[in-house]
């Protein structure tokens, strides 16, 4: 199951994850139609797919999307949490500190990955070596001030990641992967997307396909890897 596949980042995940040779369910709350397209997609790959709606701001429906995951083929081998909200049209300093804001960036970023891991790791378990992938940030490792919100739901998920690494080993592993530039959000226009292209030392922006190989590497070839954050960043986090 890749939370948030329809599109960008997730959607690469769950080819990629496909083309391993896993089935696929493709979760989405708003992109509809693109969470089709990634299932047609995963089917056109020769496996089985299903696009299923989830808001996961609301924890009611945490078990039954898991539920859906494993029904579509009796098991449930890999969780990868890469939905989260990054608002961009919305101020996240200190200055305009807004709770009800806080509080749905927390839900979202963080207690339903963890919510979902729960769910799971009964399903995760039985399949014999369960792997669980949560897709982290850049900014845990250098925060912004000026998305403060988002960076403190995504590095409480590192931690999350660190201690169910823990506490599920040795039957799940549970790793994190934190992209840095792997798709700009639509908002950013071109002067601001080249400032911060400049700043990678290996000298380009990611990929979704970057992160996509590095969630392949972690859920094939990873069997003693559990517990640890893969950025991939091209360098910026020592930059």
């Amino acid at each position: 199951m890749v939370t948030g596949s329809g599109r960008r980042v997730g959607r690469a995940i769950a080819l990629e994850l496909a083309r391993s040779g896993c089935d696929v369910l493709v979760h989405y709350h708003r992109s509809a139609s693109e969470a089709q397209g990634t299932a047609a997609d995963v089917r056109a790959l020769g496996r089985r797919a299903e696009a299923v709606c989830a808001d996961l701001s609301k924890p009611d429906e945490w078990d039954p999307l898991v539920h859906q995951a494993v029904g579509l083929t009796g098991r449930l081998d890999v969780l990868v949490n890469n939905a989260s909200i990054f608002p961009t049209d919305f101020p996240d300093t200190l200055e305009s500190m807004n709770v009800g804001f806080w509080e749905q960036m927390l839900r979202v970023n963080l207690l339903a990955p963890v919510g979902l891991v729960r769910a799971a790791v009964p399903h995760l378990k039985a399949s014999g070596g369960g792997v669980v992938i949560n897709l982290l940030d850049i900014s845990t490792a250098k925060p912004w001030s000026n998305h403060l919100a988002y960076c403190v739901s995504k590095g409480g998920l590192e931690t999350a990641t660190r201690a169910l690494a823990r506490a599920l080993a040795p039957d799940v592993r549970v790793n994190g992967i934190a992209p840095g530039i792997a798709v700009f959000p639509e908002s950013y226009g071109a002067d601001l997307r080249e400032r911060l292209a400049a700043r990678v030392p290996i000298g380009r922006t990611g990929t979704p396909e970057d992160i996509s190989r590095a969630a392949r590497f972690l859920v094939e070839s990873g069997d003693f890897v559990t517990g640890q954050v893969l950025r991939i960043d091209g360098g910026r986090s020592v930059a």
